[in-house]
């Protein structure tokens, strides 16, 4: 059974930095996308970062996230810096992404999600 689990959400002030971990269980998918998404309150979830065999961000993360991954230990990483209180929502880990690596139904598995909450 695949399972997902994220970690490292939190409250952080503005300019702050955190890091959230996607550790894999069940299974591998380092020749497909992971992907990190982000929903807040009363919006559609939404991509942030993706990772095959290249990185993909979304425009307002550019610059300020890095995804990376560690395949020994199943795990991606998604780097945040310089946080914005627009950038508070719970983002959720996604595995076995498509072609389509920004797009939430190219994925077929996902974790529960983490909180990440930036105060101004």
């Amino acid at each position: 059974q695949v399972q997902l689990a994220e970690s490292g959400g939190g409250l952080v002030q503005a300019g702050g930095s955190l890091r959230l971990s996607c550790t894999i269980s069940g299974r591998t998918f380092s020749m497909y996308p992971t992907g990190w998404f982000r929903q807040a309150p009363g919006k559609e979830r939404e991509f942030v970062a993706a990772i095959s065999w290249t990185t993909y961000y979304t425009d307002s993360v550019k610059g300020r996230f890095i995804i990376s991954r560690d395949n020994a230990k199943n795990t991606v990483y998604l780097q945040m810096n310089s946080l914005k209180p627009e950038d508070t929502a719970v983002y959720y880990c996604a595995a076995q992404g498509g072609l389509v690596y920004y797009r939430v139904t190219s994925y077929n598995y996902w974790g529960q999600g983490t909180q990440v909450t930036v105060s101004s």
